[in-house]
């Protein structure tokens, strides 16, 4: 496996190298031209100035006669080498004894023989370094009679280029040096912090959810350590949710299977008297229907985790529903005291849901209604037309809900320290129910005073 690390500290310095490297030559490259233009400008202002001495002072004599009697003049101006060249490009003097036969190729002297300022760089013959010419015409009486020629070698300018070159590779090392040091730092400042979320997940993949990962900066990589360390709270938090589950399933189940195992132990033994048989067959038959409705519950709250659940939304009419539901609940209504009353309007327009799935949602409301409303209480249905929606409101002056609670009785497996559910799970149905037909649930509560659960359904079908 590829190190982070060695990555970060080798992309790291490489984009150093680059960056000094390609500084480095931008600035060598501009020194060279300035020392070059410096040299150049000196030569051309002593060159300018012999020139005019020329003409001002030794116009009157021939070329010839001017080299013969006044030549140190022009070796005075200047410490480069001087070549004095008529206008056939004849050499007829060179301070230090070159004589070329012919300055043919020459570009600075055929600008000069033109009446021009000639520069010229280059390599000549008799050095080995390179050397930087500069020519410029002689006028005498405002004819112009040869050209006055200066050459300096380039071996002293070079010599500084490369010294300063030295310096700047030395330094450019030691930039790079430095820059690695702190590239690791950097780099560490990356990898131990991952290598520290990785350590932790790997401990958390072994099981080890009590872990904490020490969160070290507001950045990306602490906002990963965050999100591991919630994902862990998390999952022990379902994971005691599940124990509870399983605990209160497993307790709930076995009330019924009790009371029925019992109940059939006892009409094994022949009783003849009716009363003990008739009371312990709808005993038997109490203790299924809870027994079938906790597994029907389990079933779909099976199918909604697994994505399985099916609906037939179709235009339905809700005051049927409403009916049926009034209908169904009356008995236990009067069996329990309890006042409960079904108000709706007449001129409802069909909706569009799962008759059977809405129907499952009201009778669940109603049943958590009826356990937690005390005799002689109230408990109202009604349905209105609000806003091009379909509002159903269940409202009860039971013994309500604690504010601790509220927010999370929609919770899977969420039984609260009040609570009288079989296993935590017929809200959190419900409530996946009324959203996947496009509408909302809502529950508001008061301790002692009773609670309120808002029901919003579309008209339209929801595509």
């Amino acid at each position: 496996m590829k190190s982070i690390k060695k990555r970060l500290v080798f992309y790291f310095v490489f984009i150093i190298i680059i960056t000094v490297v390609i500084l480095e030559v931008v600035l060598l490259i501009n020194i060279q031209q300035h020392y070059y233009s410096n040299l150049e400008g000196t030569l051309i202002n002593q060159l300018q100035t012999s020139t005019d001495l020329y003409e001002k002072y030794f116009s009157d004599a021939t070329l010839q006669e001017n080299i013969l009697n006044n030549v140190d003049t022009f070796w005075n101006q200047t410490s480069a080498q001087v070549a004095i060249i008529d206008m056939k490009g004849r050499v007829l003097m060179d301070s230090i004894g070159v004589m070329i036969n012919t300055t043919e190729g020459m570009e600075d002297v055929e600008r000069a023989l033109e009446g021009e300022l000639g520069k010229w760089v280059g390599n000549v013959d008799y050095d080995t370094e390179r050397v930087m010419a500069v020519s410029y015409p002689l006028y005498s009486k405002g004819q112009q009679v040869g050209v006055l020629r200066f050459v300096a070698s380039l071996r002293e300018i070079n010599n500084d280029i490369k010294r300063i070159t030295h310096i700047f590779i030395a330094f450019g090392i030691l930039v790079t040096l430095i820059s690695g040091l702190v590239s690791i730092f950097l780099a560490n400042t990356i990898t131990v912090p991952l290598e520290e979320v990785t350590l932790t997940a790997e401990k958390m993949a072994k099981g080890d959810y009590y872990i904490e990962n020490q969160k070290r900066s507001d950045d990306e990589i602490g906002k990963l350590s965050d999100t591991l360390n919630y994902m862990a709270k998390e999952i022990i938090k379902k994971d005691q949710i599940k124990n509870d589950f399983i605990s209160s399933v497993s307790h709930e189940l076995r009330t019924p299977l009790t009371s029925i195992k019992g109940w059939a132990v006892t009409l094994k033994q022949d009783y003849e008297d009716k009363e003990i048989l008739s009371d312990g067959l709808e005993i038997i038959e109490k203790e299924s229907d809870r027994l079938t409705l906790m597994v029907e519950e389990l079933l779909d709250f099976s199918k909604f985790v697994s994505g399985k659940i099916t609906f037939n939304i179709k235009p339905t009419d809700l005051k049927e529903i409403l009916k049926h539901v009034k209908k169904q609940l009356t008995p236990r209504a009067l069996r329990e005291e309890v006042d409960f009353q079904l108000n709706y309007a007449d001129d409802f327009p069909l909706i569009y849901c799962d008759e059977n799935r809405l129907k499952q949602v009201l009778i669940n409301l109603l049943d958590n209604a009826f356990k937690f409303t005390p005799s002689n209480g109230k408990i109202s249905l009604l349905a209105k037309l609000q806003d091009d929606k379909i509002v159903i409101v269940v409202e009860d002056t039971g013994s309500g809900i604690d504010p601790e609670e509220l927010p999370k009785v929609k919770e899977k497996f969420y039984k609260g320290k009040s609570s009288k559910s079989q296993n935590g799970i017929g809200l959190t149905i419900s409530d996946a129910i009324v959203k996947m037909m496009g509408g909302s649930l809502d529950i508001t509560s008061q301790l002692d005073k009773g609670t309120r659960v808002t029901l919003t359904l579309p008209l339209q079908e929801v595509v």
